[in-house]
């Protein structure tokens, strides 16, 4: 699938630019045009990469940042702003921004740094973590090994494909068209197998399967895994 890239950024003619760009060259764009819009999206649905604008109406870049940041995200980062100071960058750097581009820039700059960004988000990835614990459950993707009180759970290949996939992007909402396409591998009308397979592995990891304390439903969104700091 090609790389899925988000601009935030209220300069109209800035964005059009971008989006014809990066689609061109095989990237699927999205944009917000303010900071609140732009956080809800960045957070909500799945990105490779971020271009963010510094100066926003709403909440500027710096918050959008940090505030991902805090809640989690390790998605790429990378801030555009017109302003050249050395303490701007450092401020963006500081709130977990990967890289920093000064407006206006040359689109093969840019373009060269989008490459190195997700070049190095793929290497981060392959070293990620291969062992979570969530009370009582322990997972180990390496060996594709479950545990519950130190008991092992049996799970079909799917369960263990979705319970990874849920578990690797905590507090993200999954609709059930992402989780369907990305752990089955085909779009459907119906989303029916995955609300069956969530309450399989409810019923296999939970203490209270009707009351679900890790993997929870977002009414008329889909899916996400919590954590208890997030209660």
């Amino acid at each position: 699938m090609p790389a899925k890239i988000l601009i935030i950024d209220d300069e109209a003619a800035l964005v059009v630019a971008l989006r014809d760009r990066l689609r061109k060259e095989g990237y699927g764009v999205s944009f917000a045009k303010d900071g609140l819009s732009g956080l809800d999206r960045a957070w909500s649905e799945r990105f490779d990469l971020i271009i963010l604008d510094l100066m926003l109406p709403g909440q500027d870049g710096l918050a959008v940042c940090q505030k991902l940041r805090q809640r989690g995200s390790n998605v790429p980062i990378l801030m555009l702003t017109a302003r050249r100071q050395t303490m701007d960058k450092v401020a963006g750097l500081r709130t977990g921004a990967d890289d920093y581009l000064t407006k206006p820039f040359q689109m093969a700059e840019l373009l060269a740094r989008i490459e190195s960004l997700l070049r190095r988000a793929a290497q981060s990835s392959a070293t990620a973590r291969t062992y979570h614990q969530f009370g009582p459950v322990q997972i180990d993707m390496r060996r594709a090994e479950v545990l519950r009180d130190d008991k092992p759970v049996s799970l079909s290949a799917k369960e263990f494909q979705l319970l990874c996939y849920l578990v690797e992007r905590p507090g993200a909402i999954l609709s059930r068209e992402e989780l369907l396409y990305e752990v089955w591998g085909y779009v459907a009308q119906s989303t029916r197998t995955v609300d069956v397979h969530i309450a399989w592995l409810r019923r296999k990891l939970e203490e209270d399967p009707r009351n679900p304390q890790w993997i929870v439903t977002v009414v008329g969104l889909g899916y996400k895994f919590k954590w208890p700091e997030d209660s």
